[in-house]
């Protein structure tokens, strides 16, 4: 199985074991009333919100007055790592270490300014009966701490024991056949990713590129190649490019992924990190990519994941601050700034977002998800003008073969649907369902715009029959067949699936006022008044979709459906409906 172009692991094993460690915040111990309330509370508060600057703040001002309560002590290590601040986390971590209390925040911290001392004896000295952290994490430790001190039998002895445990067998492989490398042993090192053909090689992303580097080094840049486009199936990022780019001119390739054991304890967190993510909350996976990034500044995988995690975690400046740390020069700068777009368009900037990928278009103009994330950007703030333009320059440099095209197609012909360029639209969807017959979006969408316009309404009740039969839970769709029942006249098949796509989507105005319509055609006045008054006050909430118009629900309500239709020059329903 080739490995998906990620950058993160996961690992059930991992996070079934991650419960034998104290989590985070896992000290028990009372915060007195003595002047502490409200620093503690706002502390907890900016805690909850993923807000590390306040939390840090208030936890140390109620730490002045009580500086002795390890609760406090954790909660300040715990917010300063998190912002990536070892600096400001060692000396209340260092007060936690001399307590002797299980603190895994404290021992992470202990641990990484240990490393990036060089003290490694200090790492191999701890009591893991106090100072543990996961037992990954500190068997491979132990393993690269010895690399550290120069003993290379021990340390090879320590990744063995480790690999002894079937869960953790494989990241002891990976970081054995590292530290191999680390001493020039690339043919050792590529002895233990080529066995069982090439397991290793697919644990990770990590791991592809760290054998394509050992290969290299072993003057064996086609094998390097061989491995590189058998683990990536389809379209490189640019930094993948540009390792294929480097590798046919013939460049030997650093082995930068862990040139010494600082690196390797960077990587060791790194790994636990990436294990991790998806599976533990995402402040407990960040304190890992915090600490890789920090013992590893050069390790810009660990500063995507740090920026990555931030986003979600809903800190946004944050976030984007440390997409901007990876430069312009580095091959995953492309990734960075994609990154950033998203973090500002999530943060409610979307022109300082589009600036971005506009800027990156400029820098890859013939990357089409440059093109494709611009197009989806601006078609999100109804500027679909240039997000036209966008999935006209992402059509042109998507291969024909890519299984993405008719999705391009999809969204394009929203954009020209949006803009009354109905022939254009109409083309856009008919392409992308010749791509994907059956996709259940493209048949709702086009079907929906032909009912609305009343054209080929045999063909769009056929298109939205099958899209339902796909997606049988989603009310749009299910909204959709009901509206075209209703708009060929056939009003009591009409009747369940309006009340079917209510039931799946209760707050949607349009789904109500549809409803509402429906009632009305099959006499059932009240109750479409009601439907139509439900509807209303979900416009007025911020709910729903602007396709319902207040107004005229307002009229409906007020006249009936039937004088509506007068006043619009529309068909009355009897008509409609053959009467």
């Amino acid at each position: 199985m080739p490995v998906q172009n990620l950058r993160n692991l996961s690992s059930a094993a991992l996070v079934a074991l991650s419960v034998s460690v104290t989590s985070t915040l896992g000290l028990a111990a009372p915060v007195a009333a003595n002047g502490l309330a409200g620093a503690y509370l706002a502390g907890r508060a900016a805690t909850y919100e993923s807000d590390f600057s306040a939390a840090a703040e208030y936890y140390t001002r109620a730490l002045v007055r009580d500086p002795k309560n390890p609760v406090l002590m954790e909660n300040v290590v715990f917010a300063q790592l998190a912002q990536g601040d070892l600096d400001r986390a060692l000396p209340v971590a260092q007060r936690l270490w001399e307590m002797e209390l299980r603190s895994q925040a404290t021992n992470m911290v202990m641990v990484g300014d240990f490393a990036r001392r060089g003290a490694f004896v200090d790492i191999l000295a701890r009591d893991l009966a106090i100072r543990d952290i996961h037992p990954l994490v500190d068997g491979l430790l132990t393993a690269w701490a010895h690399m550290g001190e120069g003993a290379v039998s021990a340390a090879m002895q320590s990744f063995e024991a480790l690999a002894e445990d079937q869960n953790l067998r494989p990241y002891a492989q990976f970081h054995q056949a590292l530290a191999l490398a680390s001493v020039g042993d690339y043919e050792g090192a590529e002895a233990m990713f080529a066995a069982e053909d090439g397991k290793l090689t697919r644990l990770s992303r990590q791991s592809v590129l760290a054998r394509m580097q050992i290969l290299s080094q072993l003057g064996q840049n086609e094998k390097a190649l061989e491995v590189l486009s058998g683990a990536f199936s389809s379209g490189f990022d640019p930094a993948l490019a540009d390792l294929r780019g480097r590798l046919e001119a013939g460049e030997a390739l650093g082995f930068t992924m862990a040139p010494g054991p600082v690196e390797g304890i960077a990587e060791v967190f790194f790994t636990m990190g990436s294990a991790l993510n998806g599976q533990q909350a995402d402040d407990y996976v960040l304190m890992y990519a915090r600490m890789a990034s920090v013992l590893n500044p050069d390790h810009v995988d660990a500063v995507l994941l740090s920026a990555e995690l931030l986003d979600k975690l809903g800190r946004f400046p944050l976030s984007i601050a440390t997409y901007k740390q990876v430069p312009r020069s580095h091959p995953d700068y492309y990734a960075a700034e994609m990154g950033r777009a998203e973090a500002l368009r999530r943060s409610a900037k979307p022109d300082a977002a589009a600036e971005v990928l506009a800027q990156l278009a400029e820098i890859y103009p013939e990357l089409p998800q440059v093109q494709v994330s611009l197009g989806d950007l601006l078609r999100q703030q109804e500027d679909y003008t240039g997000a036209v333009t966008a999935y006209d320059k992402a059509l042109t440099y998507t291969p024909e073969q890519s299984p993405s095209r008719w999705f391009l197609y999809y969204a394009r012909g929203i954009c020209h649907e949006r803009l009354d360029n109905w022939a254009e639209a109409e083309a856009d969807f008919r392409a992308s369902l010749a791509l994907e017959p059956n996709r259940p979006q493209v048949l709702n969408y086009l079907g929906y715009s032909l009912v609305e316009k009343q054209k080929n309404l045999d063909e769009a009740l056929d298109m939205i029959e099958r899209a339902v039969a796909a997606r049988p839970e989603s009310g749009y769709i299910v909204d959709s067949l009901g509206w075209v029942l209703y708009r060929l006249g056939r009003y009591s098949e009409a009747v369940g699936h309006m009340e079917r796509a209510v039931e799946l989507m209760p707050v949607d105005p349009v789904v109500n006022d549809h409803l509402g319509d429906v009632f009305w055609a099959v006499g059932r006045q009240r109750e479409a008044e009601f439907q139509w008054k439900r509807a209303l006050s979900f416009i007025h909430s911020g709910e729903g979709d602007g396709e319902a118009d207040p107004e005229r629900i307002r009229r409906k309500i007020e006249v009936g459906l039937d004088v509506v239709l007068e006043e619009e020059g529309a068909d009355p329903l009897k008509v409609a409906n053959g009467g």
